[in-house]
């Protein structure tokens, strides 16, 4: 049993990799564009990219991973990840998220 525990434990969860920031989605704004405040004080306003339109289902008061622009760093960027409830619940304990 103590094994099966621990592989629970050690599930797998991606974290924000070079410039990319986390987020929670505050708004949709329609046409794949949602209104995103992340944890470095900016509120993006950031797209699904086409590639992961159809996989990436996101609600408001989500968790995500959002990379920014290179060109407008502080107001756009683009929406990696969503993370689970699990996941975000995991993230708060290690004091990841700090939304």
């Amino acid at each position: 049993m103590k094994k099966e525990e621990t592989k629970i434990e050690e599930e797998r969860v991606r974290l924000p990799k070079d410039k990319e920031v986390l987020g929670v989605v505050e708004a949709k704004l329609g046409g794949k564009r949602f209104s995103v405040k992340c944890q470095d004080g900016f509120v993006r306003i950031c797209r699904i990219p086409g590639r992961l339109g159809r996989d990436l289902w996101i609600s408001v008061g989500d968790v995500v991973i959002v990379k920014p622009w290179i060109a407008q760093s502080n107001e756009r960027g683009d929406i990696i990840l969503s993370y689970t409830k699990a996941q975000v619940e995991w993230l708060r304990r290690k004091n990841i998220l700090k939304i």
